[in-house]
């Protein structure tokens, strides 16, 4: 059943760490190179998030669309990364496992930034029609691949393109400490619908789309990096005068990694940083902290 109700009028209050108002958390998807392909065995190219609005799946390769997503890993990647690291920010990346696999320097300098690198999927493909066995073997390629490139299984779990299963596949699987697959909510809470199979309560930290650079290469989007920024802006200033939020911000090296797009997000955390009211965490560090403070 769908809950359309939620926390309603009265929210817990998260108690942020230091009485941050709003808690504030990156997210890098890093999904180059998992995307659809013939030469991943596809029957197509990718046609999702580029920057040719409207582009069509090819049956074979389309080198155009090949080369925008390159951009990611081998520039746009690195231009968030210095721009992470240099202010010292936190973040989590959703990482798909056969994107990281082609590109082990990239998941090296995560780690050492001490990055929470959680998985986002096996490929970067659209689960919606894909059959539950073949998700569910995804699912657990995902979790064996991650686990071999990083040292350690992922924690985090975000599908992005789900099937109507991912929700109860991934509670099955059990060793996720939280699930990001929703934007349902400005704050953590638990999914009860799967505790009847005998399963425990999964807890959601939702994640955003509209806070997201992929509106950027959207029709309904922005258009400009200052656009971008005044709207995580006004985003981030409408959670701390509320107070006791969460606000995801979603990037991706091929569309925030272009260098008019980096400069907002450069200026939006120097806002966050100066306000002093936000906790910037990673998506595990606030999980954890929900599991602590109102355990299932």
């Amino acid at each position: 059943m769908r809950d359309l109700i939620g926390y309603g009028q009265t929210p817990p209050n998260p108690r942020w760490p230091n009485n941050a108002r709003v808690a504030v958390q990156i997210v890098l998807n890093y999904e180059e190179g998992g995307e659809n392909s013939v030469l991943n065995g596809d029957k197509g190219s990718e046609a999702f998030l580029s920057e040719m609005v409207g582009a069509q799946s090819h049956p074979a390769r389309a080198m155009a669309m090949e080369s925008l997503y390159e951009y990611g890993s081998r520039a746009g990647f690195w231009r968030l990364h210095r721009l992470f690291t240099e202010r010292q920010v936190p973040i989590t990346v959703f990482g798909v496992a056969s994107a990281m696999e082609m590109n082990p320097a990239a998941v090296e300098a995560m780690a050492r930034a001490d990055w929470e690198i959680a998985s986002h999927g096996y490929r970067w493909i659209d689960y919606q029609t894909v059959p539950e066995e073949i998700e569910r073997e995804h699912i657990a390629k995902a979790i064996q691949l991650h686990t071999r490139l990083t040292g350690a299984r992922p924690l985090g779990w975000y599908q992005g393109r789900t099937s109507p299963n991912t929700a109860r596949l991934v509670a099955e699987e059990g060793g996720f400490l939280y699930d990001a697959d929703s934007y349902a909510d400005d704050l953590p809470y638990y999914d009860r619908q799967f505790v009847q199979n005998g399963g425990k309560a999964q807890l959601i930290v939702p994640y955003s789309l509209d806070a997201n650079d992929m509106k950027m290469v959207a029709l309904n989007g922005f258009t400009e990096g200052v656009q971008f920024f005044r709207y995580l802006v006004d985003t981030y200033e409408q959670l701390r005068t509320e107070g006791g939020r969460m606000m995801s911000v979603g990037l991706h090296g091929r569309i925030a990694g272009r260098p008019g797009r980096a400069i907002a997000v450069a200026q939006f955390l120097d806002h966050v940083l100066e306000s002093g009211d936000a906790w910037v965490a990673r998506r595990i560090d606030i999980a954890r902290h929900w599991l602590e403070l109102y355990p299932a």
